[in-house]
């Protein structure tokens, strides 16, 4: 073997290891004290980092808080995460976030995720969902966390808002598009 298929053979091998000690390391909540707290934290940071952030939270109808989602791939790909619903600013339910990816991929991130439901219309269908999935059942516009939107615009030009910020790792792409949520039932 070369020495350059040796080094490849490494890099490959890391980043494996990487990626998966990383899924090793994160223990997902299974109560619903744990998620709570983690749901409070991740609304924290989203005030702090997102301009706007809190105009668009009193605008909103319903905000879907996913912390700490994990994502990482090696050619396969996959992400992770649970998180809570709140309107009126209380949790109403609770969701799972699972999503897959095939591609050219390598690495492993973490990053936190707030939906946006901005009618009561498309509120109400994801509630009432026992699936949702991004971009199948609606469209979520992602929007940069530094973007300078009025609540008048987000509104009318955006029903469901997500913006993904906090994040850790070293993988791109991120997209929400084919992501499920699925309500669950937490201790």
């Amino acid at each position: 073997m070369k020495v350059r298929d040796v080094c490849r053979v490494l890099a490959v091998v890391l980043c494996f290891t990487f990626a998966f000690s990383l899924f090793a390391a994160v223990s997902y909540a299974t109560t619903k004290g744990e998620i709570n707290t983690s749901v409070k934290a991740a609304m924290d940071r989203f005030k702090k980092q997102v301009k706007g952030s809190t105009e668009y939270l009193k605008a909103a109808k319903g905000v879907l808080v996913m912390p700490n989602i994990t994502k990482a791939g090696l050619g396969v790909g996959g992400q992770y995460g649970q998180g809570a619903l709140l309107v009126g600013g209380k949790t109403v339910g609770y969701y799972s976030l699972t999503a897959g990816s095939v591609g050219l991929q390598i690495g492993a991130e973490k990053f936190d995720m707030v939906i946006l439901f901005m009618t009561d219309e498309v509120l109400k269908k994801f509630r009432s969902s026992s699936g949702w999935e991004a971009s199948g059942d609606a469209d979520i516009t992602v929007i940069a966390s530094s973007a300078d939107l009025t609540v008048d615009t987000l509104r009318s030009k955006h029903q469901i808002a997500g913006f993904v910020f906090d994040q850790k790792g070293l993988m791109g792409n991120l997209s929400v598009k084919g992501s499920k949520f699925t309500k669950i039932e937490p201790k």
